[in-house]
């Protein structure tokens, strides 16, 4: 028997010593604010509590070394101290996702009660433990010095209580995400609920000859296995080709470790886990193609229709070597950028449950709820109508939640039992399972004249997209597209190629295939202006796309174009540092190319003081519901007393698309403002009580793109944004800060603007300087999280976010998206930083450390 304390009252435990505190605390005791972000591998810091007066991670801590201590969770804060953290988070904007937040707040209470008025210094090593994907980490300092203030001054902390564009009005929900109160997937409790657990291929490539569950069948408490052979209806998915199987059959080749041969369910997590260890996998193990630059001559083919997934083309102007052959000077290089894991605390779950009339309710945190309930429906031979996909806030993001992974699973498995299930990836399952940032080899060949206006750009781009085709292709293509990142080029010569490979999949992640070209095409900028003589930030300016210019697709910018005031915005910066690097950046917001987007939006007037609005994107910390909240409430003069509650699910009949391509910001924008138009005009003769029970629905429609290869006009695009990243190295060639200009458009809320930044440049740092996803030979090197090189906030230099508003004719209010671009610029402006601090150019990633300099 252990006896301890939770939250002061005095417990006992019985069961197995070995427990994790997590497991208790969440299973057993329902507190489900400390999180499970690593699987017990005490890497994250979301599970950390207070224990014995000190901070510990519940995760790694068995039950025997809880004994005779006393535990304490956010639940057990002193009210004020719960209140003044986690409105100072809410405040300063340290809260995205929200799935970290606990964990930090629960670290910072400790941190106070020993030290009361800490430096800055003093909450950074405080941090050691916690890892935070989304904010950068600034705005959590940040937080936690304006609670010490708080705290040490009895004083309250006062939200923004304008609710308009402009306005740093607090993001919605993110205080109940401070507490841990406000749910996710996982935290979610559903009567008589099983639970699933998958069983994933040992081998990149074999043939499964076996599949013999006999034993896991006669386990107690397993309820049934499910192999492809009970899917309905269509097994074969994807986003856009459907060549990812939800289970491999008997009989079939496996294609990557992320693929699914079973699905047991069970009546408890842990017993569904233990009976997958037992099932008898006979496989004929075949040699795996992994690498991307034999895949088009490989005997291996990954699919029957070969290996190659899709090319781009993208050729204007002269022709290239002729052009080449007149220039004054040019300039070759081969640049490679690795795999990299996405790094969302929050790992996949999904819980599908029987609606009672022959169809499924599904909790998902999706980036595509549209596109799960597509699919989910397809497999089960369900009418789409059957399906409805509830969007949960997802821990996290960046890309890597697109795609289905255990959704159909848990829908699949609640249709056949008639039980709620729920099926979660642990953190080695989901590092197999999900899409990485595309691993990419380029080459390049870049020109100007002898006054240093570009000439023409050659790019031969190949990506490894692993298995599955996933976004790929489009991933891919887009390098090609932003190939000649944020320059006018009169000539342009770029073939980008995605590859199918038996590495795991490749697909979307912030940035979208950009970042990997941007890397390379600056490092190019930098070496012309080197080999010319060129001043580096006029040679850029000079270049810089403006109203009138032409992307590298062609496409001639109309308005919205802030690029040169984001180089203005540094120059002085640049021009008074010793060793520092630039690098301008475009990203397309939409994804066009005469792909026609649409939004919905539904308000529902429910009571006289309480506004519903529905939408069909996903939220996953970049702040759309907070921007669709701000946007309703500058249309119609609604203030705070006007509760709005946001909701995503395809029960609500408001359409979206995948939440991707930085595109949220101006449909949805765009579809709010058009609803909330036809209320303010009711609102104009009645007062919001008398309209209780009336609906506003209105659609906004992008049909007016077009792909890069027709003749005449192209817009590939509805709208792009621009960045300059201005990284400075200190005397010991350590990155010391980073500027960051960003052109926002019209910037609805300049707390959110700045998290998204201050965390995309942290995440672009990362991939820079630390992180490589741990495969060879298409295998985990290790599942371990510690090794994915992810940044801490140790390892964050001083950020200034300057935001640039040059409103975009297409978006609402003169917005754009900037949640992709933020990374986007920063691994080029800190290769050509090292560059001027040691004159070594850097072509890969991650960039070996600089050279020190001799006394």
């Amino acid at each position: 028997m252990i006896t301890f304390t939770l939250n002061g009252t005095e417990t006992t435990y019985s069961g197995d010593e070995n427990l994790s505190l997590l497991n208790f605390l969440r299973n057993e005791q329902g507190i489900t604010s400390a999180k499970d972000g690593c699987s017990g591998q005490a890497a994250c810091g979301a599970c950390l509590v207070e224990m014995g007066g000190k901070p510990t991670l519940a995760c790694a801590t068995k039950m025997t070394r809880v004994a005779g201590k006393a535990v304490i969770t956010i639940e057990g804060f002193p009210e004020n101290v719960r209140r003044t953290l986690a409105r100072a988070f809410v405040l300063k904007g340290a809260v995205q996702c929200g799935f970290c937040t606990p964990g930090f707040l629960a670290r910072a209470k400790i941190l106070l009660e020993n030290n009361p008025d800490p430096s800055r210094a003093d909450v950074i090593k405080a941090l050691n433990v916690n890892i935070c994907r989304c904010t950068g980490y600034s705005k959590i300092i940040d937080g936690i010095l304006l609670a010490a203030k708080a705290l040490r001054e009895n004083s309250e902390v006062e939200w923004e209580s304008r609710t308009g564009i402009g306005y740093s009005y607090p993001k919605v929900e993110a205080y109940e995400k401070a507490l841990g109160i406000g749910p996710y997937v996982a935290d979610m409790k559903v009567d008589n609920m099983c639970h699933g657990a998958l069983c994933f291929s040992e081998h990149p490539r074999a043939v499964v000859k076996k599949i013999d569950v006999a034993a896991v069948e006669k386990i107690e408490g397993v309820i049934r296995v499910f192999t492809g052979a009970d899917i309905p209806g269509e097994r074969f998915q994807g986003l856009s080709v459907k060549d990812w199987p939800m289970m491999v059959l008997e009989g079939e080749t496996t294609r990557c470790i992320g693929d699914v041969l079973a699905c047991v369910v069970a009546e408890t997590e842990a017993i569904a886990r233990a009976a997958v260890e037992k099932i008898k996998i006979d496989y004929e193990v075949l040699e795996p193609l992994t690498e991307m630059s034999e895949a088009r001559d490989s005997k291996i083919l990954i699919h029957e229709g070969g290996n190659l997934l899709k090319e781009t083309v993208v050729c204007r102007g002269k022709a290239i070597e002729d052009v080449f052959s007149k220039s004054a000077y040019v300039v070759e290089g081969q640049f490679e950028t690795p795999f990299i894991e996405h790094g969302f605390l929050e790992t996949e779950a999904s819980i599908s449950l029987p609606d009672g009339k022959g169809g499924l309710i599904v909790y998902s945190q999706s980036q595509a709820l549209y596109k799960d309930r597509g699919q989910i429906a397809s497999i089960l031979a369900l009418e789409e109508e059957k399906v409805d996909i509830v969007l949960m806030s997802a821990g996290g993001a960046f890309g890597g939640k697109e795609d289905l992974t255990v959704q159909h699973h848990a829908a699949l498995a609640a249709m056949v039992l008639q039980r709620p299930v729920r099926v979660r990836l642990s953190r080695p399952e989901s590092l197999r399972m999900h899409p990485k940032r595309h691993r990419m080899k380029m080459n390049y060949t870049l020109a100007c004249d002898e006054k240093g206006m570009l000439t023409g750009l050659k790019a031969r781009i190949i990506g490894d997209t692993g298995a599955y085709a996933s976004m790929g292709a489009a991933v891919v293509g887009r390098t090609g597209t932003h190939a000649g990142a944020a320059y006018h080029i009169p000539n342009v010569d770029v073939i980008s190629e995605a590859y199918y490979t038996n590495n795991p999949v490749a697909g979307a992640f912030r940035g979208f295939g950009v970042s990997q070209s941007n890397f390379a095409m600056e490092s190019m900028v930098d070496e012309l202006c080197t080999k010319g003589g060129f001043d580096k930030y006029q040679f850029r300016y000079d270049n810089a796309l403006d109203v009138g210019r032409m992307t590298t697709t062609g496409h001639v910018l109309k308005d919205g174009v802030g690029l040169r005031e984001c180089l203005e915005s540094v120059k002085d910066a640049f021009k008074g540092a010793k060793y520092a690097g630039l690098a301008c950046a475009i990203k397309n917001c939409g994804i066009g190319n005469g792909i026609e987007e649409i939004s919905d939006t539904k308000l529902k007037i429910v009571a006289p003081d309480k506004i519903e609005l529905y939408h069909g994107w996903s939220e996953m910390g970049q702040g759309i519901d907070t921007v669709a909240r701000q946007v309703l409430g500058e249309v119609c003069g609604l203030d705070d007393s006007v509760a709005i509650e946001v909701k995503s699910a395809t029960s609500g009949g408001a359409r979206g698309g995948a939440t991707t391509a930085s595109r949220g910001t101006v449909l949805l924008g765009n579809s709010t403002i058009l609803a909330a138009e036809k209320l303010k005009n009711d609102l104009a003769d009645n007062s919001l009580a008398e309209l209780v029970g009336k609906e506003y629905f209105a659609t906004y429609t992008v049909d007016w793109t077009t792909s890069h290869e027709v003749v005449g006009n192209i817009i590939s695009h509805f709208s792009y944004g621009y960045a300059v990243h201005l990284a400075i190295l200190d005397e010991d060639g350590k990155l010391q800060s980073v500027h960051a200009a960003h052109d926002g458009g019209k910037i609805i809320n300049p707390t959110l603007f700045e998290g998204q930044i201050e965390g995309g440049v942290v995440m672009g740092m990362g991939y820079a300087l630390s992180e490589n996803f741990p495969v060879k030979d298409g295998k985990l090197t290790s599942d371990r999280m510690a090794k994915l090189g992810l940044p801490k906030a140790k390892d964050m230099p001083e950020i200034t976010v300057i935001g640039v508003e040059c409103p975009d004719s297409s978006g609402p209010f003169g917005a754009k998206g900037v949640g992709e671009i933020a990374s986007i610029p920063t691994p080029a402006a800190i290769a050509n930083s090292y560059y001027s601090y040691d004159g070594v150019r850097r072509r890969s990633l991650p960039l070996l450390p600089t050279k020190k300099k001799e006394e």
